[in-house]
């Protein structure tokens, strides 16, 4: 397994949820890590990227701007997205994934940039 995602789980809305994802050292070292969501019958939806170079700003799709927070643990090759006042739409599978591009137009990303995925873990939001 080259991305591990963890963390899912079923919470309230309004409530918290960090969410990581590990990866092997040669998809972490110069790849830009993402998170994406899935329901079923719809597609996979961008939430968040963070590149390898620290120069270079997050992207947050618009409905999770100022609630969910991307960061990268370059020691430990760790990935984590932190949800906080979660809401029902916010339920989906969520996915990590690593690439060798990084949209420094903050555009959404797309499932196709990216080259490695994760298992996904489920995250269910009551109201």
């Amino acid at each position: 397994v080259q991305l591990q995602a963890s963390g899912g789980g079923q919470v309230q809305a309004g409530d918290s949820l960090r969410l990581s994802c590990a990866a092997v050292a040669r998809i972490f070292s110069g790849y830009a890590l993402g998170w994406f969501r899935q329901v079923p019958g719809k597609e996979r939806e961008f939430v968040a990227a963070i590149s390898w170079s620290s120069t270079d700003s997050p992207i947050y799709t618009n409905s999770v701007k100022g609630r969910f927070t991307i960061s990268r643990d370059n020691t430990n090759r760790m990935v984590y997205l932190q949800m906080n006042s979660l809401k029902p739409e916010d339920t989906a599978v969520y996915y990590c994934a690593a690439g060798s591009t990084f949209n420094t137009n903050h555009q959404d990303m797309k499932p196709h940039d990216f080259d490695y995925w994760g298992q996904g873990t489920q995250v269910t939001v009551s109201s």
